[in-house]
């Protein structure tokens, strides 16, 4: 079949209006690529907001942080606490500004005047006390002076003279001697029997 040349310059100005567009393959509108719909359902990186983590701090300006150590409730420090071992044996005169516990041996006087004085179980002393607060579990021999509380505990033994503010004798334990009690001159009389406190305990 022939083609006219009206019709071979129709064909040709058809291709010459469509010579500027890009012929790309046909594909159906449900069908999408791999690439493209991870690019839908997957964001970048950079578009994710961090996520804050506990050992981030979050700074403001003009507020001075605090740590978190800082924000723990304070707990109340422990006693200081010496202590001779019960491989001590002692000869001489012991003072201190802290609390002391022998459970060796000891001979000679104790000057502990602000703070507490504790006689191991194993604890054998021949001592002149002079301490705040004096407890006893073990053998002690000698007079003491204590300026708030001797307890003397179950299975402890005291021998000689007391003179404190408060004193307590429990079931069990063994004194011999004198107990006087000091006290200001603002206590009465029922207070003064008060101090004296002893449970069932071996006196002599």
């Amino acid at each position: 079949m022939r083609a006219s040349s009206h019709e071979f310059a129709m064909a040709s100005g058809c291709n010459a209006a469509y010579s500027g567009f890009t012929q790309t393959p046909w594909a159906p509108a449900h069908a999408s690529s791999p690439s493209r719909e991870a690019a839908m359902w997957n964001k970048p990186q950079s578009e994710v907001p961090d996520t804050p983590t506990p050992s981030q701090e979050t700074k403001v300006p003009g507020v001075p942080s605090i740590s978190p150590a800082a924000m723990r409730p304070t707990v109340a420090a422990a006693r200081n606490v010496s202590c001779l071992g019960a491989t001590f044996v002692i000869r001489g005169e012991i003072s201190g500004e802290e609390d002391l516990q022998i459970d060796g041996k000891l001979e000679g006087p104790v000057s502990l005047r602000n703070h507490r004085l504790t006689v191991g179980r194993g604890g054998q002393l021949n001592s002149q006390i002079n301490a705040r607060e004096v407890v006893v579990y073990g053998k002690a021999v000698g007079n003491i002076h204590v300026r708030d509380r001797v307890e003397i505990k179950k299975d402890g033994e005291v021998t000689g003279d007391i003179v404190t503010a408060r004193i307590s004798i429990e079931d069990g334990a063994y004194f011999k001697g004198s107990i006087e009690i000091e006290r200001s001159k603002s206590q009465s009389r029922e207070e003064h029997a008060d101090n004296v406190e002893v449970l069932a305990g071996t006196t002599n």
